[in-house]
């Protein structure tokens, strides 16, 4: 069980990832995504996710190299995940979608590459692209984003590597206990994004009874429950004291009880959209 912000979960691979990182989605370009993630690592963050849809790659890019020189660390220190788009995936399209990605953000190589979604005739070829950046040394880890167990058979059926990640809209309320167990026995690691709901679980009352028994808040009981399931977090946030917040659930431990609770509220609810009937 990981005790600290910055131990990490063993790939498939042998790569080390963060248990928690910090999610830009809908975190401006320029200043509001810098100041976010340059206040994450001095927070101790080491795990950084974006993506080329976020339009934000350029100012995580910024923060991640002068974070890194502020804070004496190494560009090894810090694990940076971003995805294709939909609107690039194919063979070649990913190809060239990636050297964008790497260009944007101005580093030498990324930790991991995603799949945004599964674009239904699409997403086969995109994988055999992510397996040449790969073999080619370009991302550490390669994976996928919003894949169904359906999805991940078809793609497991022809691909030479197995994906590292699956980032998946998880929480209380969708707790996809069926895919997690699923992507165990794959040896992928299930990783959630919208963790509390998008903010809509905050104020649950199963849950503010757990958080005030633990002395937290319920978004430290959610990201608590997340990772004793073996999930890799992401929650994002671009406010300096809930950054610190969301990072601090290492000191206390949910009982059998509270997971059981928390697992209970599972309603199957989505808040993001839904990879089966997504508008691609």
């Amino acid at each position: 069980m990981p005790s600290h912000l910055q131990d990490a979960v063993t790939l498939n691979n042998g790569v080390k990832m963060p248990w928690l990182g910090l999610g830009v989605y809908q975190a401006k370009e320029g200043d509001e995504v810098e100041q976010a993630v340059q206040a994450a690592i001095r927070h101790g963050y080491r795990s950084i996710d974006t993506a080329a849809a976020y339009h934000n790659e350029e100012g995580v890019g910024r923060a991640v190299r002068q974070a890194i020189k502020d804070n004496g660390l190494s560009r090894e220190d810090v694990f940076i995940t971003t995805k294709v788009w939909n609107s690039e995936q194919g063979y070649e399209s990913t190809l060239a979608a990636f050297e964008k990605s790497m260009d944007r953000l101005n580093l030498d190589y990324v930790d991991l590459y995603l799949i945004h979604w599964p674009v239904k005739g699409k997403y086969k070829e995109t994988w055999r692209a992510l397996e040449r950046i790969y073999q080619e040394g370009k991302a550490k880890a390669i994976g996928v984003s919003n894949f169904q167990i359906h999805h991940l058979e078809d793609l497991l059926k022809d691909s030479e590597i197995v994906p590292a990640v699956n980032q998946v809209e998880l929480h209380p309320e969708l707790t996809q206990k069926d895919l997690l167990e699923y992507c165990g026995s794959k040896g992928i690691r299930l990783e959630a994004w919208s963790p509390l709901g998008q903010g809509n679980l905050l104020n649950h009352e199963a849950l503010k009874e757990i958080a005030d028994k633990h002395g937290k808040s319920v978004a430290q009981v959610i990201l608590r429950w997340d990772l004793q399931n073996g999930v890799i977090t992401i929650p994002k946030s671009v406010n300096k004291e809930r950054i610190a917040e969301n990072g601090n659930v290492f000191d206390f431990e949910l009982d059998a009880q509270d997971m059981e609770v928390i697992d209970r509220l599972n309603r199957n609810r989505r808040f993001g959209s839904d990879p089966d009937n997504f508008n691609f």
